[in-house]
């Protein structure tokens, strides 16, 4: 045990006015985060934030830290240690092997060991290296993302602190798994990043059964490409060491500071290299995760693309047939951020569940979970996951889908395929047909003034009845959310339209660029009988209405979209 006096010194820095969390944190390019002073202030506003030990507490707080393997973590890594050393409220940080930590699985632990909270070291799915992103996310005791007061409160210290503390303490060895007794009172403990996450999803679902019906079907393909991210170590426990897949099953799996050079953004354009191989290998069953692992894609032979809008609602179809943990727990009800389709809905209804509809970002379905009201939910923009943690889940999402087709097989399916599952799901519900596109990093003024004319004109009572090309809308307006938990209340959250035959049109402005503005279209229409159609042929008219009305092309420049999902 560390026997030597803590030293502490006071580090005179002058307010900074743009560390304002966005939906999942702040992200900024790394060079901010390398000038002088930049990350030990936001972290030192985060820390501020966390509560005081209780008066008659045996111990200070346990935090939990890790990243996604980005460049900069390890330094950033460092600096927490002597910030939090040097708080007087920390008393051990448990971190990642290496600094590396699955948001996934950093949730996890934050809740396994009673943690006050976790620092995240993650741009999610935002491009690596020294010219590119990084971020740094706090969650709090639930292992959720920061609740809007507590990111307000980081914010508001930011822009005031004059000062901050930090202890004179060696680095810490983060690749040796133990504890480090860094000063008197206050450790670091390493720890495995993978076993405690993959000894969860074993809890929840059914290994033995998946090994089953991979076993009986050698022919059966499967590929996870985890995109130089954090997930492939993971990627190999699960899909390698627990359901025997061959090694080659796994593509992409050392994290890499630079993801390898790409965008680690789970879509049909940047998981470009694994989609090109389903097309020319015909492989069955392909999933990939971004970053930090939150998100997933799912895809598979003949061109098959599981929407990530129907991807929750068929999770909640099959959930107790499928999945040991909701047979114990029971389905307590489920929810979507607002742009996501509304197939999740007809399954809630048809079940007879409360189908809860909150803006997008994770930290508005914890509340609900806590307060036992929601099992299942997902955003359209590949995040998927229930209430074993307090985040989205890539790796739980696929290892689902791996789970709904073994209990398809062991109920005598003739077809075992991903397209067969939402044929059938197609056929009991219909299809909500949805796309979504981003104009990433446009300029933000033009972008502002694009959303702030449609709030404008959609906002207005006189927008009912108006027609937007072919259509009527029904109703119109800017998407609020008053929590039934705890009654606060998001505003401006995104501006819609839904028509008179049902359909919908959503814009908003992303919070998780780093540069200019994304902005996101999102756009739905149902049909109950024509449920093979291509979704862009479907929604062709529908799109062109939108892009008409929100012109812009004419506020931001772009004439073609950078990722169409």
């Amino acid at each position: 045990m560390a026997s030597t006096p803590i030293s502490i010194k006071t580090v005179a820095a002058v307010p900074f006015t743009d560390q304002k969390p966005g939906t999942s944190g702040l992200r900024k390019r790394v060079k901010v985060f390398q000038q002088p002073h930049y990350t030990e202030t936001f972290v030192a506003s985060i820390l501020a934030a966390v509560p005081a030990p209780a008066p008659d507490a045996p111990a200070k707080h346990t935090l939990v830290v890790g990243g996604d393997g980005r460049f900069y973590v390890p330094e950033a890594v460092q600096k927490i240690v002597s910030l939090a050393a040097a708080s007087g409220k920390v008393a051990r940080l448990v971190v990642g092997q290496h600094g590396i930590l699955s948001t996934p699985a950093a949730s996890n632990l934050i809740r396994k060991r009673k943690a006050v909270g976790g620092i995240l070291l993650t741009a999610s799915h935002n491009p690596g290296g020294p010219d590119n992103d990084f971020g740094i996310k706090y969650n709090v005791s639930n292992g959720g993302p920061a609740p809007e007061a507590v990111t307000d409160a980081i914010f508001e210290h930011s822009k005031t602190l004059s000062s901050y503390n930090v202890a004179d303490v060696p680095p810490v060895d983060l690749s040796k798994i133990g504890t480090h007794d860094v000063a008197p009172g206050f450790a670091v403990e390493v720890v495995d990043s993978v076993a405690d996450y993959v000894a969860l999803l074993q809890d929840i679902f059914d290994f033995d059964a998946i090994r089953a019906f991979l076993a009986a079907r050698p022919q059966f393909t499967v590929l996870f490409d985890a995109m130089h991210g954090v997930t492939g170590p993971y990627g190999k426990a699960i899909f390698v060491d627990a359901l025997g897949l061959p090694a080659t099953s796994v593509m992409n799996a050392v994290p890499l500071p630079d993801f390898g050079g790409g965008h680690p953004d789970p879509n049909l354009t940047y998981a470009h290299e694994r989609v090109d191989r389903v097309a020319a290998e015909n492989i069955d069953f392909a999933a990939a995760s971004d970053g930090d692992g939150d998100r997933n894609m799912i895809i598979g032979r003949n061109g098959t693309f599981v929407n990530p809008s129907d991807s929750v609602a068929v999770i909640a179809h099959w959930a107790e047939r499928a999945i040991p943990y909701f047979r114990r727990t029971g389905v307590k009800g489920v929810a979507r951020s607002m742009p996501t389709s509304q197939a999740l809905d007809r399954v809630a209804a048809a079940r007879g569940l409360t189908c809860y509809e909150v803006p997008t970002g994770w930290k508005f379905f914890g509340n609900l979970m806590d307060a036992g009201r929601l099992s299942i939910c997902g955003e359209e923009s590949f995040g998927t996951g229930s209430d074993h943690i307090r985040e989205k889940d890539g790796l739980w999402a696929i290892v689902a889908w791996l789970s709904i087709l073994a209990a398809a097989a062991n109920a005598g399916w003739a077809d075992v395929s991903l397209q067969a599952v939402l044929d059938d799901f197609y056929a009991s519900f219909g299809r909500n047909y949805f796309s979504r596109y981003d104009y990433e990093e446009v300029d933000a003024a033009g972008a502002a003034a694009m959303v702030d004319a449609l709030r404008a004109r959609w906002c207005s009572p006189s927008a009912v009845g108006t027609a937007v090309g072919p259509y009527t809308i029904a109703k119109s307006g800017d998407f609020a959310y008053t929590d039934p938990v705890d009654g606060s209340v998001s505003t401006k959250q995104g501006v819609f339209a839904v028509f008179a035959d049902g359909s919908r049109v959503v814009f908003r402005l992303s919070g998780t660029g780093s540069q200019g503005a994304t902005v996101r279209m999102y756009v739905e229409a149902y049909d109950a009988n024509k449920t093979k159609l291509d979704p862009q042929v479907a929604l062709k008219p529908l799109i062109d209405a939108a892009l008409g009305v929100a012109e812009l092309e004419k506020y931001t420049g772009r004439k073609e979209p950078t990722v169409i999902t």
